[in-house]
């Protein structure tokens, strides 16, 4: 997908970018790339013994191949790993919060997911936990709220790690996007709004999360799109959607 103007192309066996005209803009010459977030790209070199680093708009590398691991930049920080744990860099390539994390996840909404010893929870951006490793797994903060399991169970907690909506639902759930997230009732696909009430009743054989007012859903076989109220708008027929980018 497109982000900042530019998307990943792969010709051969490496990696560019393209603008949205098609004109490619960074031409293939990594063995892998992440999408463009705030400036910088996490691309993956052979010359730096298969090490990742940055580039810029230009294709510019701006912070040098060194890292096991590397992901997108978001509000400041990117992930990367180094012997088998993970940390944070900034724009600039300083480590500000060091390895050692089993998992991260990215910053959204001042918090980080992280895992220690087999137990997920959160991190402040200066690698404080402020919300303790207590959870089978969690998800990225999305309009508030982020997804938590407990005992095979899933729900969703607020940024101060109080439980908002209770683990109950037995398949994994979306992030909250416009107001709703989607979950899984009886092998059917549904949406629940932040007090965890159903709003859109399960019905569909799976979801996308709402963007634009609209979500993909598919339906014996096909997919097209509901509105908010669950209404269909555009009826399924295609073989795949992916989510609206406006």
């Amino acid at each position: 997908s497109f982000s900042e103007g530019l998307a990943q192309v792969k010709v051969g066996d490496k990696w560019g970018f393209i603008d949205s005209k098609g004109a490619v803009v960074i031409r293939p010459q990594f063995d892998s790339a992440g999408s463009f977030s705030e400036g910088l790209a996490p691309v993956l070199v052979d010359d730096f013994d298969f090490s990742w680093g940055f580039i810029d708009f230009k294709g510019a590398v701006v912070i040098r191949p060194q890292f096991d691991s590397a992901r997108s930049f978001s509000e400041g920080l990117a992930e990367v790993r180094i012997d088998g744990k993970s940390g944070f860099i900034d724009s600039k390539g300083a480590v500000v919060i060091r390895p050692q994390f089993d998992l991260v996840g990215s910053f959204s909404g001042g918090l980080a997911p992280v895992e220690i010893d087999g137990k997920s929870g959160f991190i402040d951006s200066k690698g404080a936990v402020v919300i303790r490793p207590q959870f089978d797994s969690v998800g990225l903060f999305s309009e508030g709220l982020a997804k938590v399991k407990v005992d095979d169970k899933w729900g969703f907690i607020d940024s101060k790690g109080a439980v908002v909506i209770r683990p109950q639902f037995d398949f994994y759930v979306g992030s909250f996007s416009e107001g709703l997230a989607e979950v899984r009732i009886d092998d059917k696909w549904g949406f629940i709004d932040f007090k965890g009430a159903v709003v859109i009743r399960p019905q569909f054989d799976s979801v996308g999360s709402f963007s634009g007012g609209l979500a993909g859903v598919s339906i014996d076989g096909k997919s097209g799109f509901i509105d908010f109220k669950g209404a269909v708008v555009i009826r399924p027929q295609f073989d795949f959607v992916d989510r609206f980018n406006w």
